[in-house]
């Protein structure tokens, strides 16, 4: 396993796929390096390949609402996602893509040891928590792996492609905001 330092450093000058090809900027992921919480999507989109930072166009300004609904200060937590770089179009990442990076992942996971990881959005719940995940059935729902307990919520991009998705995320985000109460010491 590779120390934050090490394991940045490899992100960035990765060249395992064709994302490395075409992409602007490796987005490593951001937020506290001792975050009881992680959030992960699935991939970049144009404005994080040209900053570097994970969430930072619309969806991300969704997902600052949404951390604030639920009293969540985005620097306590950490945001990530399945594959480091922008798929072009932002379509789906390919598997060859998320196998090329699923190690930096598991490595962000491993020196993290997060007690709560919620994937936002299907990819990123189909590699965590099960290939099969169904997001439209299973949103919400507790999982837990390896010790973390794993939820999977809408995607902020789907929920601004899709605002009726919105009320069911507020009660998931409110069933969130419970789980940390009961089992993050310094979260809040």
């Amino acid at each position: 396993m590779l120390d934050w330092p090490e394991l940045e450093s490899a992100c960035l000058s990765c060249q395992k796929c064709a994302l490395a090809e075409t992409r602007h900027n490796v987005v490593f992921g951001d937020g506290a390096r001792n975050a009881e919480v992680m959030f992960i999507g699935e991939g970049p989109g144009e404005q994080e390949d040209l900053t570097g930072k994970p969430f930072v166009g619309k969806a991300g300004k969704l997902l600052d609402d949404m951390l604030t609904l639920i009293d969540l200060d985005r620097s306590k937590v950490f945001i990530g996602n399945t594959v480091k770089c922008r798929p072009p179009q932002n379509r789906d990442p390919l598997n060859v893509e998320v196998e090329a990076c699923i190690g930096y992942l598991r490595n962000q996971v491993a020196l993290l040891r997060p007690k709560i990881i919620v994937c936002l959005g299907r990819i990123a719940a189909m590699r965590l928590i099960r290939e099969d995940f169904k997001i439209t059935k299973e949103h919400g729902q507790w999982f837990e792996k390896a010790g973390v307990q794993m939820m999977a919520i809408y995607h902020p991009a789907a929920l601004l492609r899709d605002p009726r998705k919105r009320p069911e995320t507020f009660e998931d985000l409110k069933v969130l905001q419970a789980k940390i109460r009961e089992i993050c010491t310094h979260t809040y």
